[in-house]
């Protein structure tokens, strides 16, 4: 990597939803480990006569009433206070809140965060709308297919750890990212390293195992040891077990693949695995 991967300023967004909890927990803790600060955020959206919008639901502005709004605001900035302030103290967490407001949640998010420049957006997998899906929520899937930082996402019930990392590669630029921090963050907590690729058929096994086998060279050159690991299927399910299996801690994708177009969001099989990972899963940009 160019530089070492630092944790110093990082960006929880929360909607108040089970997801959202655990993904500022995990911002908490992270912080606590390595001396940062969060930056809380939750963004609002108003219409008068409505409740906070769906995530995908356009708002006409101009109908908006600007007192309610910053009353709402106003609202929305002492429950954050107290409902963080006081875990935030117990870790030793500087903690700063945002409540920007946006037609949708995912715009105010990238507005703060190109403000801020967060070394690391942290995130829930679904928001309150969110349906237990295959995928991630819309908001989540927006921001790391829109961010230029890289995006932790944190299931519910699992906790933050980087003593087992893993990494999933198609030998793609964005792959080879996700192991120079995997590389990078072993160096920082001693972390086990697993390298795993995944051929979609028996012919793609060949290219599969040169790519393991580069990603264990690159961190036999940085003093490091990994495990690696041919698998073959579907890569999302494969993935996500192997995972399971391995008891990784942490998950770590570039956000597109070999297959990858320039799209929207981000690589499907990176958007499945976020959904069916029993882990947290850190998805990095080039």
């Amino acid at each position: 990597m160019e530089k070492p991967m630092s944790f110093k300023k990082l960006l929880a967004c929360t909607d108040n939803s089970t997801d959202s909890r655990a993904a500022v927990a995990a911002a908490l803790e992270l912080a606590r480990l390595t001396g940062g600060k969060v930056y809380l955020l939750q963004t609002v959206t108003w219409v008068t006569g409505y409740e906070l919008q769906s995530p995908d639901m356009p708002l006409p502005w101009p109908q908006m009433d600007l007192e309610m709004l910053n009353r709402l605001k106003t609202s929305v900035q002492a429950s954050l206070a107290e409902t963080w302030g006081p875990a935030a103290q117990q870790a030793g967490v500087e903690l700063e809140i945002r409540v920007p407001e946006s037609a949708v949640p995912h715009a105010g998010i990238l507005e703060t965060a190109q403000e801020i420049r967060p070394d690391l957006i942290v995130m829930g997998r679904h928001g309150r709308t969110g349906l237990a899906r295959l995928l991630m929520g819309s908001v989540t899937a927006r921001i790391i297919g829109h961010s230029p930082f890289p995006v932790l996402v944190a299931p519910p019930d699992t906790l933050l750890s980087f003593q087992r990392i893993m990494v999933g590669s198609d030998g793609s630029p964005d792959s080879a990212a996700a192991w120079d921090a995997a590389l990078d963050l072993s160096k920082q907590f001693g972390a086990y390293l697993l390298a795993v690729s995944v051929a979609r058929s028996e012919p793609e096994e060949s290219r599969a195992k040169e790519i393991v086998r580069e990603m264990a060279d690159a961190a036999q050159k940085q003093g490091r040891v990994a495990e690696t690991m041919v698998l073959t299927g579907p890569p999302y399910e494969a993935l996500a077990k192997a995972a399971r299996y391995k008891e990784a801690s942490l998950l770590i994708l570039g956000s597109h693949g070999r297959t990858g177009l320039s799209r929207l969001l981000m690589g499907s099989v990176t958007e499945r695995v976020i959904g069916l990972a029993p882990c947290p899963v850190l998805v990095v940009k080039r």
